[in-house]
This record gives C-alpha cells, structure tokens and sequence, in this order.
C-alpha cells in the first residue's frame, strides 16, 4: 500500500498537479452536518443544485461503490499580473485564462488510467467541481491545506490561488494527517470583503458574495442595490478576500500556460460588453469562464457597474 501510494502521488505530479493529499473513503459526518446547516440558512441562494445528491456529499460510496480512497489535487493557476487600482469590469484571477473544466479533465483521466496500470481491477471516478463532492472539505480532510477564514483552502507553499479536483478510487491507499491552521487570529479577509458577505470563520453567505451575484445569479435578476453598490469594480467574481491574504505574498507562478489573460485583459470596459454581439460573445469567450453568465448575465453586471459609478 506504501509503494502504491507513492506512485500514485509522483504519477499526479508527473501529470502536472502541484500538490496532492489522500484520505479514506468515510463519510464525512460532521462537514456534511455543517453543510447542511449552510443551505438551511439559505446561503447557497438559488444554486438549488446544492441541496441535490446530498447522500453523495455525505458518502462517496454512492458515487463509486467499494471506494477506498479520495485523492485531492491541486492545480496552482497564479500569474503575476495585477489590476489597476482604479480598474472597471475587473475579471477574478481564476477567469484570466482558459476554463480549468477544459484544462484539468484530461489530467485527471490520465491520472485514472495510470491507476488502473498501478492497482489493475481498480476503478476511479473524478471530479473538479463538477458533480456532488464537498471538494473542499475533502481537501481538508486529506490534508491539502486548511479552510481559511474566506472559505478557501490556504496552504503555505502556493496560498489560495489552486483549483481543487478529486479522484474517488477503490485502490487502497495510505491516507495523509490533516494540516494546520495557520490562520491565527488574522481577519484581513474578513475586514476587506466589501459586502460583508463572510459573516463568521469559514463561512461565507453566498447571497452578499459579489462573486455570486456576478456569476451564479440568472441573468434576469437584478443584483440588488446593497451588492451593486460595493461592486468595487467587478464584472465577473471577486478577488478581494484572496488578495488580501497574508499567505498569498508567498505565491509562485503556475507552470499552465493556459491560465495566463487572455489578450493581456485582467478587465473589460463595461460599455465592450453592453454593445456585445451574440456571436461575438460566443467566439471570444469560447472555452473561457466568462460563459458562465451567459451574454445577458455579463451585460446584467455591466449596467450594474455603470449605475454604481453614476
């Protein structure tokens, strides 16, 4: 099991992950018992597909009968590249680039495959936010980093800015210990958000998250007046709480092309948006992020923007 587990874990580097941790295949009782708590407040707001599959949240064994192992990846998509200070239609870091739904399946399915080579007879399902996984208290779970403050998971070596992604697979593996806190008494995120949306440790109200309204949120809803009015600039999500955290100083550059800007923007004019074409939309933003709104979502946020700086 020791020598399976390290060929699992160089495979995943190999592959192109810049970190991975492993836990056993147990339920996870008391994280699904906060999640739960999570929707019955209502902070999932209208991403009604939260509350769907919830045997599977609480148990992987639904997703892949006999699971033995859930191995947690991380793929760092930093590049140093910084928004004006006085930027409109800023783009979160994570949708400068390419989508990492297109850039991370095709690792993962290798990562499978080579499982099959490692452990034959085994089976693997993955995952990168995708399908009905706490990803994110897997990952502390294994071992991958703590939840921070914000909600994200922090590790020392390259902070906040990684993408989570899962392998439930019925090899045995030998699980890592849980990390550390290193938060301390630090609130930088806390006192930053500019909505108020983190109203206690690790946890976040997803209905005052500016990212939340400028992606998740149906394109006929108006974000209300409270939000839009401390969009602080944002077109499509929010990096504030991650820009402001201590163990971001110490990031390094990913090695993914992909996840560099597109065209150099780290924004876009409000106005380019609101005089944007179907078509256009379609073409430009193929494979991109910024499809997730839709063209009447984009446009939503961009009125939004224009009202507020009126």
């Amino acid at each position: 099991m020791h020598r399976l587990t390290q060929e699992v874990k160089a495979a995943a580097l190999e592959i192109g992950f810049d970190a991975v941790a492993i836990a056993r295949a147990e339920p996870l009782d008391v994280e699904f018992e906060r999640y739960r708590e999570w929707i019955d407040r209502g902070y999932h707001g209208t991403m009604s597909y939260m509350e769907r599959n919830l045997e599977s949240r609480h148990d992987v064994t639904h997703i892949v009968e006999g699971a033995r192992s859930v191995i947690v990846l991380a793929k760092n998509y930093f590049t140093p590249h910084q928004h004006e200070a006085d930027a409109c239609g800023k783009i979160a870091r994570y949708a400068w680039g390419d989508d990492y739904h297109v850039v991370l399946p095709p690792m993962l399915d290798q990562l499978c495959q080579r499982l099959e080579v490692l452990d034959p007879g085994s089976t693997s399902r993955r995952y990168t936010d995708t399908g009905p996984v706490l990803e994110k208290q897997w990952a502390v779970r294994a071992g991958l980093g703590w939840q921070g403050k914000n909600g994200n998971i922090l590790r020392r070596d390259i902070g906040s800015w990684f993408f989570i992604a899962v392998v439930i697979t019925t090899a045995e593996l030998e699980p890592d210990e849980p990390m550390e806190d290193f938060c301390g008494t630090c609130t930088a995120c806390i006192d930053a958000c500019p909505t108020s949306a983190i109203v206690a440790n690790s946890l976040v109200d997803a209905t005052r998250c500016i990212s939340y309204w400028t992606i998740e949120a149906k394109a006929e809803v108006e974000i209300p007046l409270p939000i839009a009015q401390n969009l602080d600039g944002w077109l499509f999500g929010c990096d504030v709480c991650q820009d402001v955290c201590p163990w971001n100083r110490f990031q390094t550059q990913t090695n993914e092309t992909r996840f560099e800007p597109r065209l150099g923007q780290l924004s876009i004019e409000p106005d380019q948006i609101l005089t944007l074409q179907p078509a256009e939309f379609t073409e430009r933003f193929r494979h991109s992020p910024l499809k997730r709104p839709k063209l009447g979502g984009l446009q939503r946020n961009a009125k939004a923007l224009k009202t507020s700086d009126e």
